[in-house]
């Protein structure tokens, strides 16, 4: 069956940085796209970046020049390099991949941005 596993997570001080893995099986990770999400405690789930099955990225406004996506097809992995991380950041973040009517889900890896 299809598996998503994010790793990763942890608790880091602000200005910080994190890379999170998502690490696919069962499925052909090639021609998905793939999206990251974050759920921060009391609010709704937020797409944070996206890299489409070609390679073409997009960011929250709230992310831009500090997130950065990627994916090493070969090794159906995909990535989101956190850099100069906020306390706003912190928030359990989910790898998502979709294609048409098909989507997936991952278990989620927590980020916690604190001093």
């Amino acid at each position: 069956q299809v598996q998503l596993v994010e790793s990763g997570g942890d608790l880091v001080q602000p200005g910080r940085s994190l890379r999170l893995s998502c690490a696919a099986s069962g499925i052909s990770f090639t021609i998905y796209h793939m999206g990251w999400y974050r759920q921060a405690p009391g609010k709704q789930r937020e797409l944070v970046a996206s890299i489409t099955s070609g390679g073409s990225t997009s960011y929250a406004e709230s992310v831009k020049g500090r997130f950065t996506i990627s994916r090493d097809n070969a090794k159906s992995t995909g990535f989101l390099q956190m850099n100069s991380l906020k306390p706003e950041d912190t928030a359990v973040y989910y790898c998502n991949l979709k294609r048409g009517v098909f989507e997936y889900w991952g278990q989620g890896t927590r980020v916690t941005v604190s001093s």
